[in-house]
């Protein structure tokens, strides 16, 4: 069976955890608290020296980390990854925008703003993490302004790996009232056939 180690509260994690409910993979979730350093022990290290969720030992005992990476192994060979080449490529290019432009700072934003007491020094982050992060969530908006989905018209792991944390962009002080188009993807996303919300393990 598929062992995903995780963090319930990372949206990393989400993505993985919402494939794999949405593939019908059966898994078992071993839960890793990163602000205990639970990721940082001589055990986990070895199986990910990056230290870092989500990661996922296959069948075999191979690891896999990096959830974008853990998506497209996951989905290569169904309708969640795009066979044909280009339509393939232009889902990749959202993973990639997902990590370099759109995590960085919606993903880290919601984490200092949820994760940090209020006197922490990383709280004077926030308004610069904040403009980068409207700026990512202004090109998604743009996109879906005359699309459905994020490639070739139908839900893929692009669409998981950026909702995974733009659902929930308002943990970190975004407001997405002027972002209409985002707004009816995030719903359309979430009527998808064994969707399951961030905090839903169940699988």
């Amino acid at each position: 069976m598929l062992t995903l180690y995780d963090y319930l509260d990372s949206g990393n994690g989400y993505k993985v955890r919402l494939l794999l409910a949405q593939l019908g993979r059966a898994y078992r979730r071993i839960e890793l608290d990163i602000d205990k350093g639970e990721t940082r022990t001589p055990d986990f290290l070895a199986i990910n020296p990056n230290g870092r969720v989500p990661t996922l030992l296959l069948e075999d005992g191979r690891p896999l980390a990096e959830s974008n990476a853990i998506l497209c192994y996951l989905a290569e060979g169904t309708a969640f990854l795009p066979a044909e080449p280009y339509e393939k490529a232009l889902a990749l290019q959202w993973l990639f925008f997902e990590q370099y432009s759109h995590e960085p700072y919606v993903a880290v934003a919601r984490y200092v703003a949820r994760h940090l007491p209020a006197d922490h020094p990383r709280q004077a982050e926030l308004p610069a993490l904040r403009t980068r992060g409207r700026q990512a969530l202004q090109v998604l908006e743009d996109h879906l302004a005359s699309r459905a989905f994020l490639v070739a018209e139908r839900y893929t792991v692009a669409d998981i790996a950026l909702y995974a944390y733009t659902h929930v962009a308002e943990d970190g002080g975004y407001d997405l009232a002027g972002f209409p188009a985002l707004r009816a993807w995030l719903e359309r996303v979430s009527r998808q056939p064994e969707h399951r919300g961030l905090f839903d393990v169940a699988t």
